[in-house]
């Protein structure tokens, strides 16, 4: 009867821990991963963060998130934060949005759906971030500017919109019409990318593609399914942006806790890249400090005036979520890591470029931080596919030539990988100091129009 008794306790134990870690699955990898070379995936580009101050572990967190350093982001030992996105305003600072609610809540982390929206400030895009004004309630806020000039932010259920960063805030709700269309798991999570028409780009949580002529006009959806990639997971979190080349959007498996990178030239058609986007242990300092956060949610990327992420913003928590009590040592923050960013280049070739190009002629233009007449390890270069250059293979360095401050390389047209498939050439390999180099192009020959928004009455 003892060892019966024993044995059932044995197995709620058991079924509790299962219940307890239910956040965590394991995902097996496609076995081509082991082969991607440094840069073959979004990973890669997560770069060490710039050290502020002195690491503590006179703060919340548990042991694996400890010390760390506080002024990174935004963190406050009386506030979880969750969500958010940063835009750098006209007035030369970095504004972030970001929800959150008190430490002491009466659920912990549970008090989510009562979050309020919060607008910090930093002179700096990494911070530390200051809250100087509350914009209302509302959960996992995106920010994002229309043609006009005037801000909206997006949150579940509804929005706000103000002809400043500074407010005031008036809220509302979007307009989300199907158009006869099944809606994709629903309407949360929406993230927003700006066309070059002024018009937006919505990708929901279940990855249906929605289109707008203003952003505050009505949004019709113009996808038949799902645009994410065509595997096991429990998806949230998508993020799309658009840079001067394509589209990008990395969504997140929550349960596996491993995130997928995809790349449309029009928004519509999606092209997933292989290896993971992002996953536990992508948070190092330039001191070689760790900080092992639990999860990784609600991505979102600060962008470069031609589109370009340079910076990764995630909420993090130290523990499950459910773990989470009033007045404990766990709670949630809002962190930066910066991005590798890709190079500006161009196609210099008229003709479309397949298998039986001879040459390939790539301006790679020199910037703020980078000469391209100095900087890249030339050896080290390929260009072509995404399929074959993120395995090391690609077309190799010919010859150079110098265009003004910028460089001409030209490429062997051979084992370039490029078809009627492809409608951007990568470049990938190191500087001379070893650091990621690489960069998306246009290629010629390629219809980059993007779908209308749809004609209502």
């Amino acid at each position: 009867m003892k060892r019966r008794i024993l044995a059932c306790m044995m197995v709620v134990a058991c079924m509790f821990s299962i219940s307890a870690y239910g956040q965590i699955t394991e995902r097996e990898r496609p076995k081509e991963w082991d082969n991607l070379i440094e840069g073959g995936r979004f990973m890669d580009r997560f770069m060490p963060i710039p050290v502020k101050g002195e690491a503590t572990s006179n703060v919340w967190g548990a042991k694996d998130v400890l010390p760390r350093y506080v002024q990174n982001g935004i963190e406050n030992k009386e506030f979880s934060y969750w969500g958010g996105n940063i835009v750098k305003g006209d007035d030369g600072k970095f504004h972030l949005f970001v929800c959150g609610w008190p430490e002491n809540s009466p659920k912990g982390h549970m008090f989510w759906p009562k979050s309020i929206v919060y607008h910090a400030v930093s002179d700096q895009h990494n911070g530390p971030f200051k809250v100087v004004d509350t914009v209302g309630k509302g959960h996992n806020p995106e920010i994002f500017r229309m043609k006009d000039g005037r801000y909206v932010i997006y949150v579940i259920n509804g929005q706000y919109v103000s002809d400043s960063l500074n407010g005031p805030w008036k809220a509302g709700k979007f307009t989300l019409d199907p158009c006869g269309k099944k809606i994709i798991e629903g309407t949360s999570n929406l993230t927003f990318a700006r066309r070059d028409d002024g018009s937006f780009l919505l990708i929901c949580r279940g990855g249906g593609v929605w289109l707008s002529k203003t952003g505050l006009t009505p949004f019709y959806q113009i996808s038949d399914g799902s645009v994410y990639p065509p595997v096991e997971g429990h998806f949230e979190d998508p993020v799309v942006w658009k840079t001067n080349v394509q589209y990008h959007l990395i969504v997140n498996d929550w349960l596996g806790r491993i995130a997928y990178y995809l790349r449309s030239k029009d928004g519509l058609n999606w092209k997933v890249e292989p290896g993971e986007a992002y996953m536990p242990g992508i948070t190092k300092y330039e001191d070689g400090t760790n900080e092992n956060w639990f999860k990784y949610e609600r991505l979102k990327v600060l962008q470069d005036k031609y589109g370009r992420a340079y910076q990764a913003n995630f909420a993090v928590i130290d523990t499950i979520k459910w773990n989470d009590l009033p007045n404990d040592r766990h709670s949630s923050k809002n962190i930066c890591i910066p991005l590798t960013k890709g190079r500006l280049m161009s196609v210099l070739n008229k003709d479309k470029i397949n298998a039986q190009t001879k040459t390939i002629k790539v301006k790679i233009e020199s910037e703020d931080g980078f000469d391209a007449q100095k900087d890249m390890d030339l050896k080290s270069l390929r260009f072509g596919a995404s399929e074959e250059v993120n395995f090391g293979k690609g077309s190799k360095v010919l010859k150079t030539k110098k265009s003004g401050d910028d460089m001409i390389i030209f490429f062997k047209g051979e084992g370039n990988g490029l078809n009627d498939k492809n409608f951007a050439g990568k470049l990938l390999g190191k500087t001379k100091d070893g650091k990621l180099l690489f960069g998306y192009c246009r290629l010629p020959g390629v219809d980059y129009s993007e779908p209308a928004v749809p004609e209502k009455d």
